[in-house]
């Protein structure tokens, strides 16, 4: 069984998954990164592939991809990183990033890259859903690849259970239709949402990412989902702590209080 199943057939609750740009704050951190995030009981790791133009990402990880491809960041020297992760990491493993780098890599290339480094799946932001079906998706189910696709509040009934219908992992749910960034609170409109989709009963279970930083957006999030993902808040206390101990003590020290 692909690892991101065999997570959410737990049936465990306010689970927390964590997003970090690969090659951010130093090129040679990403293998310490993710043990330590494993270490300190998160149940799944987003590793960002940097890209140039990230047109879902806020200022924080716009910021902290430029500086991982100025580091020397690419998916070659990630997959090279990536390549005895599983000798010491066994939670679920994601990358995050844009169709173009994969594109260039090659998708197939891609996946097979990542079925070598036991990668589980990949969040594509950019890719459309109807290119997913025709194109992609036949070579990532040959690799045992999830494709998860993304949800917003504007997505339409009918698309959320098609995409409910044809994907497998979990449904990343959008808080808002705008770009990552940390958040102190969600409003009523999007509590209202992460209800709505609730009560779909769709076959997926259900993560809620952007602007979960505390604990009020935290358990406003696990409360209609089987979690949550962090990402600006996480990147930028290890832009702050230079340390990834420093870092996720930090951030769950701040979703308890």
């Amino acid at each position: 069984m692909n690892r991101i199943n065999h997570l959410f057939s737990s049936k465990e609750k306010d689970l927390l998954s964590i997003y970090f740009c690969a090659g951010h704050p130093t090129l040679e951190g990403t293998a310490e990164v993710i043990k330590t995030l494993q270490d300190n009981g998160v149940k799944m790791v987003e590793i960002g592939i940097p890209f140039s133009d990230p047109m879902a990402d806020g200022v924080v990880i716009q910021n902290a991809a430029t500086q991982a491809l100025r580091n020397g960041m690419s998916l070659k020297v990630l997959f090279e990183q990536l390549k005895d992760i599983r000798k010491t990491v066994t939670i679920p493993l994601v990358l995050m990033g844009y169709l173009n780098p994969i594109m260039q890599f090659g998708f197939e290339h891609f996946c097979k890259q990542c079925t070598e480094c036991e990668v589980d799946g990949m969040i594509i932001p950019d890719l459309p859903f109807k290119d997913y079906q025709e194109h992609y998706r036949i070579i990532a189910e040959r690799y045992n690849l999830r494709i998860i696709m993304l949800i917003t509040p504007e997505t339409s009934e009918e698309r959320v259970r098609e995409i409910d219908e044809h994907t497998d992992g979990f449904i990343y749910m959008v808080s808002s239709a705008s770009t990552t960034g940390a958040q102190q609170d969600f409003d009523v409109q999007k509590r209202n949402y992460f209800k709505r989709i609730e009560e779909m009963k769709l076959r997926n279970p259900r993560m809620v990412g952007f602007g979960i930083s505390n604990k009020a957006t935290f358990k406003a999030a696990c409360e209609h989902a089987s979690g949550a993902i962090i990402g600006s808040r996480f990147v930028t206390l290890l832009e702050e702590e230079k340390d990834p101990q420093q870092a996720i003590t930090s951030l769950l020290n701040g979703l308890k209080e």
